[in-house]
């Protein structure tokens, strides 16, 4: 039996992940129970603006030590990042093919106040794959181990510090006459460009 992929949960996921729950979609494990790490996806995402590259990073409650499971995590919401995230979207998005397709979908996710950043970005995947017509089965980790039998550990694989590997066919997105295709961006990227097409290109 093929593998399944332990993977942890991030925020508006890059592609890598997104193509990698495709793969392994009827067996894919969660991580809930790893201490939460900084400068990671978990709490961040890249889009594509006329600039380049803008890393959009979800606060966290001070105190979220490096010993606090990532499930207890609480979003802090000390300063009005949800307003300055929604209005980044809008800017790099608003002339992509789709962005009004989805905008009322997430815009929410910049109104509500979630309090645990796992739930928020759990909500965001399952929005997405449904989206994507992307039938997962997510399961959950019930504690943290440094292994689990039958699955790829990929907690640490996909990281913005990292060069990704991850082979990717350009599409067209917004800004690139600017600096061309970037690849591995969030997936709100490649939906709000693509669409119902995106699928096919994951």
């Amino acid at each position: 039996m093929e593998n399944g992929a332990l993977l942890p949960m991030f925020y508006l996921p890059p592609v890598e992940y997104f193509t990698t729950l495709n793969k392994h979609k009827a067996n894919v494990l969660i991580e809930k129970h790893e201490h939460f790490p900084k400068q990671t996806y978990r709490n961040r995402a890249n889009v594509y603006t006329p600039d380049g590259v803008l890393g959009l990073v979800v606060p966290v409650v001070k105190g979220a030590k490096v010993h606090t499971p990532v499930k207890d995590v609480k979003i802090s919401y000390d300063f009005k990042w949800q307003r300055l995230h929604w209005l980044s979207l809008q800017a790099c998005y608003r002339r992509s093919a789709y962005f009004e397709f989805y905008e009322d979908d997430f815009a929410r996710f910049y109104e509500d106040k979630i309090e645990y950043l796992f739930d928020y970005n759990e909500q965001i995947l399952n929005m997405v794959l449904k989206f994507l017509k992307m039938p997962v089965k997510l399961q959950y980790t019930e504690s943290y181990e440094r292994h689990h039998d039958g699955f790829t550990d990929l907690r640490n694989t996909i990281h913005p510090k990292k060069e990704s590997e991850f082979e990717q066919k350009p599409y067209f997105q917004v800004f690139e006459e600017r600096k061309g295709f970037i690849k591995n961006l969030s997936i709100v990227d490649l939906l709000f460009n693509q669409g119902p097409q995106a699928i096919n290109y994951l």
